[in-house]
């Protein structure tokens, strides 16, 4: 993309007035948050308000999230799995690589299990669960803070189509975003919360997609999909019940739902 389009954009994303926040953190507020005995990390993300949508048409449009919350740092693993489930559905079977093959209620009951193991041992923040991200958060933490998706640098922060050699790779072995979130783009989908919906406008808070729907929310492509499919902006529905080797997810910690 040429530079005076991206100074366009940016004049664009300032005329709205939006401010994403970023990892600012709160006094008392981990801006990394560990998990015992599962080497799984989530990064601190502020509230902030951002351009949700493909950049340039009729979706583009305001979106605030007001609370703060944790996305994991990587897409959940294969020994993540299988420390809270014990089993293992993945196609491509290593424990550092992104479990999937699983379909959405797999992957929420992951995180109903991950709660409640939290919950027993004191760790969990009052009023937070972990949980699917909404697409709002997930595209809001994929952006991070950058308005627009870097022309020619997929290669070197996903897996997909053009590098992957048809397989996934382990999580974390391609270059993190600002907010230090990595495989956002590539490797595997990622299930979100949310209903499926095709066009979202208007300018939201906090939104939580469509009350109902047949398909939810697919983010970030996978490892077999070409560049136009792994960016911030490009969205995918999915059938729930769906299983696929390029199709996992990642954890966040959020306010209560």
């Amino acid at each position: 993309m040429s530079f005076p389009v991206i100074r366009l954009l940016s004049f664009f994303v300032l005329a709205l007035g939006l401010v994403p926040a970023g990892r600012g953190v709160e006094a008392g507020s981990e801006a990394t948050k560990r998990i015992p005995g599962l080497e799984l990390e989530l990064e601190r993300i502020a509230p902030g308000t951002f351009a949700m949508g493909e950049p340039g048409t009729a979706s583009l449009h305001k979106v605030t999230l007001t609370r703060p919350y944790w996305m994991g740092r990587t897409e959940v693993t294969q020994a993540q799995w299988k420390a809270i489930m014990g089993t293992n559905p993945s196609v491509f079977r290593g424990d550092p690589l992104p479990v999937e093959n699983l379909i959405w209620n797999d992957a929420m009951e992951f995180c109903r299990r991950l709660t409640d193991r939290e919950q027993d041992a004191g760790r969990l923040p009052e009023g937070f669960v972990y949980a699917l991200p909404t697409e709002a958060q997930w595209e809001y933490a994929c952006r991070a803070g950058v308005a627009v998706d870097p022309a020619g640098a997929l290669d070197s922060v996903a897996w997909s189509a053009s590098n992957s050699g048809g397989t996934s790779h382990p999580v974390g072995t391609r270059q993190a975003n600002p907010w230090g979130l990595c495989d956002m783009k590539g490797n595997v989908w990622e299930w979100c919360q949310d209903w499926y919906e095709e066009n979202p406008e208007g300018n939201a808070t906090d939104p939580a997609g469509p009350a109902t729907g047949s398909l939810r929310v697919l983010r970030g492509g996978g490892w077999d999909d070409p560049a136009a499919f792994c960016r911030a902006a490009f969205r995918a529905g999915g059938n729930p019940a769906g299983r696929k080797g390029d199709l996992g997810f990642r954890v966040a910690l959020v306010p209560g739902r």
